[in-house]
């Protein structure tokens, strides 16, 4: 073909297209990535002071697959004086801000990441003599559009706010997802009460940061939980291992219902919330009300926010304590809804492929170990994903720490052969007795 033909088209450029174009950059591979968004920025809704990551600091784009790299983390502190006071600091979490401007940073060194193109289509040309994709891409500035090429394309658009019916259709300044903390926080600090609604760990972020900031005597938080309490996040040594090469192994291995039966017995693991966010709000509340003070703070387990209805100023949340069997409603002036997100799988994909891959049941597609979709005729030409993978390999598909594991399998299939070594003997579990059977 005389047009230039990529090795490697990325679409979305997240933490885990951004791996793998860092790793990538070390090869000979060719590759192109792109993404609708004007800059890169992570998350930067919940950006919030003094919150790190759940992970450690060796999770990051590229350490897992070769220390070496010149884009790990520790390279990023050496590069910008940053080593001291990240060893004098002792932690070994990495502040939310300094982990968004370490992607940045990444960015900056990287001259194949293509912003402000959204994706609009992908044609599969597999009649052709070398069957490759066209990916087009929309200038949005512009308005102009572009082809490229590549032999393999990776899905990675990440995830998008879900919003429950009854709770939407409401002002986004009154009413809004956690994805845009960060811009309403003035806003939220100015009114009278404020309600998160959600148990995770984003919920309980921002209920600790209002908190930690709550000055006025006339001003309410509270926080309504549909989970039976808040729950922390299981650290412990032998759980982790539930989120290593090993473990993926195994959960793939699983028949679809199997996989689907395992995610119900990892709660702990998937949804709980960081000890040390739990320690710094109990903290809060102790001294809060130190002294006799009236708490201004109420927290409700159990409870399932129904609807939400416009009252007034305010709000009307219609719920139910669903142990107790109790229907009530509640008033607030402001709503934050941390009721997390849903894998973002653009329309075209749809319209272009879901005839032509194998399906799970009617909404997960099959994904192979490499994180291929499996398509219905065999090819050379792939079509790898990064996007809505949990029921696939596991609650380790959202974890940073094997994305570059999942970027390591991609690298070396798209290559044929090892270019990065995969880790072995990762855990010290025997997850499965397939092979250990006489």
């Amino acid at each position: 073909m005389s047009k230039h033909v990529y090795d490697v088209i990325g679409i979305g450029i997240g933490p885990y297209n951004l791996g793998l174009a860092a790793l990538l950059d070390q090869t000979e591979l060719s590759g192109a990535f792109f993404d609708g968004a004007s800059h890169f920025e992570w998350h930067p809704g919940m950006l919030i002071e003094k919150m790190d990551l759940q992970v450690p600091f060796l999770a990051d784009a590229a350490t897992f697959a070769d220390p070496k790299s010149p884009y790990t983390f520790m390279n990023y502190l050496y590069e910008n004086d940053r080593m001291f006071p990240f060893f004098f600091h002792q932690a070994f979490k990495v502040p939310r801000q300094e982990y968004n401007d370490y992607l940045q940073w990444i960015v900056r060194q990287l001259d194949n990441l293509y912003f402000d193109q959204q994706i609009i289509d992908v044609i599969d040309h597999k009649e052709a003599g070398e069957p490759h994709y066209e990916v087009i891409a929309l200038k949005k500035e512009t308005g102009r559009k572009e082809s490229f090429f590549a032999k393999n394309v990776v899905l990675g658009t990440g995830s998008e706010p879900i919003i429950l019916d009854g709770m939407d259709g409401h002002p986004p300044e009154d009413v809004l997802h956690t994805s845009r903390y960060t811009y309403e926080k003035d806003n939220l600090l100015d009114s009278k009460h404020v309600t998160v609604v959600g148990s995770g760990q984003s919920a309980l972020e921002i209920f600790l940061d209002l908190m930690e900031e709550q000055r006025r005597s006339d001003m309410k938080l509270t926080l309504l939980s549909r989970t039976g309490g808040l729950f922390q996040l299981d650290q412990a040594k032998f759980a982790q291992e539930f989120f290593t090469p090993e473990y993926v192994d195994y959960f793939h291995s699983l028949t679809f219902d199997q996989r689907q039966k395992n995610l119900e017995t990892l709660g702990a693991l998937r949804n709980g919330i960081d000890p040390d966010t739990l320690t710094r709000l109990y903290t809060q509340l102790y001294h809060k009300t130190a002294g006799g003070e009236e708490s201004r703070v109420f927290i409700n387990p159990m409870t399932e926010v129904k609807s939400i209805e416009k009252q007034g100023a305010g709000y009307l949340l219609h719920c139910e304590q669903w142990q107790e069997e109790i229907e009530f409603s509640y008033s607030t002036d402001k709503v934050i809804l941390a009721t997390g997100y849903k894998p973002h799988i653009p329309q075209w994909f749809f319209d272009r492929f879901q005839e032509e891959i194998e399906w799970e049941d009617e909404k997960k597609y099959q994904v192979t170990r490499d994180y291929q979709l499996v398509f219905k005729d065999d090819r050379e030409h792939r079509f790898f994903t990064l996007t809505d993978l949990v029921h696939s390999h596991g609650a380790g598909a959202t974890n940073l720490g094997l994305s570059v594991h999942r970027n390591v399998h991609i690298i070396n299939t798209i290559a044929g052969k090892q270019i990065y070594k995969n880790q072995q003997q990762t855990a010290f579990q025997t997850f499965s007795m397939k092979d250990h059977m006489q």
